[in-house]
């Protein structure tokens, strides 16, 4: 399973920190999804091979206008394997926008209907159940990031949205095991396998975007290859 972090200087942590506590976690990989004007520096490949952890380089966008949005997708599509788009004001161009990969924190910042619902269903956009409020917050911000997430799933259910789960960590503190996401995923009416399936969907995003920048990829189905001729 993987989770998606901030890492400094977005976050608190560097990205070898938060592979360290991944690894001890259990986690197979962690998308590195810093903000696009903090992005964190590493070198994937030796984190990777000193910890055991896949590192997927990510990003969340934010922008002031839909504009700059749109011109952010294009310039971070061709650079980083997960594109998300932060939750907010740009939920709409998210949903019915292909490049995207996930649409971060729907709920936090913005509100999430039946029309975005079928949106993302279309084009294969990942809505996030972010569970950092239910995990940090406490009193009446914790009571209400339950019921936004109960809606969420609600529509993510009926219009049958692809997903994904996070604890949405800045810290290597601030990671939590998938059992202890799975313990809140119950709590809004997920079975443990759906959450797991949540935290599972990072690693096949990833695995398909990786796929489609390689050099044979042409189209889906469609590659550049020598073949042999039927006798």
């Amino acid at each position: 399973m993987y989770e998606a972090v901030h890492a400094r200087p977005d976050g608190t942590s560097t990205v070898s920190r938060l592979a360290l506590t991944a690894s001890e976690l259990e986690y197979d990989g962690l998308v590195v999804r810093c903000h696009d004007d903090a992005m964190a520096e590493y070198d994937p490949n030796e984190i990777a091979a000193g910890f055991g952890v896949d590192l997927v380089a990510g990003v969340e966008l934010r922008a002031d206008d839909r504009s700059s949005m749109a011109s952010a997708i294009t310039r971070h599509r061709s650079r980083q394997t997960i594109v998300c788009v932060h939750g907010g004001q740009h939920n709409r161009l998210a949903c019915e926008d292909e490049r995207v990969d996930v649409l971060a924190h729907p709920m936090a910042d913005g509100d999430f209907n039946h029309v975005l619902a079928r949106a993302a269903a279309d084009n294969g956009v990942h809505i996030e159940f972010n569970f950092a409020r239910v995990l940090r917050a406490d009193g009446g911000e914790r009571v209400n990031a339950l019921r936004d997430l109960r809606r969420l799933r609600t529509l993510v259910d009926k219009y049958d949205v692809p997903y994904v789960v996070s604890g949405d960590p800045h810290s290597h503190l601030e990671l939590r095991a998938p059992r202890e996401l799975v313990g809140v995923g119950t709590v809004i009416g997920f079975t443990d396998d759906q959450i797991r399936h949540g935290l599972l969907a990072w690693k096949e995003i990833a695995a398909r975007n990786r796929d489609r920048r390689s050099e044979s990829f042409i189209e889906p189905g469609v590659r550049i290859g020598r073949y042999e001729e039927d006798d």
